[in-house]
């Protein structure tokens, strides 16, 4: 099992937004909501390049904005994190079926780190981060890295995402793709399976998939 985290699990692409909007104020300007939609799933820099676009700002220092959205992200995230339905119940039966489940997210590690502290890091037997891999997603570069370290053939491997972006990467990988739209609606994807939310979603239901 290879699943996403923002928006997949936990509901924190909102949490997301707060932080991006509150840079946009701090930057003396207004995040559009077109521009943030276009930035769920979006590795860091794509999402300070539509950011900077957005605002008319292209020569804002990325360094700068970056570590100040991190600290930002990591302040609410430690206020604890909101689980996505049916996300907590699914994981947990994974784990006590003992499948080999990994956390195949964009985010830095060291947002990650916070985030599992709702997640729960026994949970996993592995975590790839977006600063952790060459080419984040849409690339399949992230989940071939976690299905190699699981040790198991991503042909073998569900994947689970809410987001454009994470979809192509999952289905490029050669995974088989679960689709759970968030924030933003997913285009027809062939091969793709789609849910309205992961209620009721056991291994019985992943096992069906192909």
């Amino acid at each position: 099992m290879l699943f996403d985290m923002d928006g997949t699990l936990v509901d924190s692409e909102k949490i997301w937004g707060v932080a991006l909007e509150d840079l946009a104020v701090r930057a003396g300007g207004r995040l559009s909501t077109r521009a943030r939609l276009a930035m769920v799933g979006t590795s860091m820099p794509a999402s300070m390049a539509l950011f900077r676009e957005d605002l008319g700002q292209p020569d804002r220092p990325y360094a700068e904005d970056v570590a100040w959205l991190t600290e930002r992200v990591a302040d609410l995230f430690a206020g604890g994190l909101a689980w996505r339905p049916g996300a907590r119940e699914l994981l947990l039966g994974v784990r006590a079926a003992g499948v080999p489940a990994a956390l195949v997210t964009s985010t830095e590690r060291r947002l990650a780190e916070v985030a599992l502290k709702t997640l729960g890091a026994e949970n996993f037997d592995v975590v790839v981060c977006g600063d952790e891999v060459r080419a984040q997603k849409p690339d399949p570069e992230p989940y071939r890295t976690a299905a190699a370290l699981l040790g198991v053939p991503i042909r073998d491997c569900v994947a689970i995402e809410d987001s454009p972006s994470g979809v192509t990467s999952a289905v490029a990988a050669g995974a088989v793709v679960l689709a759970v739209p968030s924030d933003v609606a997913l285009p027809s994807v062939a091969g793709v399976h789609v849910r309205s939310s992961l209620v009721g979603v056991d291994l019985e239901v992943l096992a069906g998939l192909r």
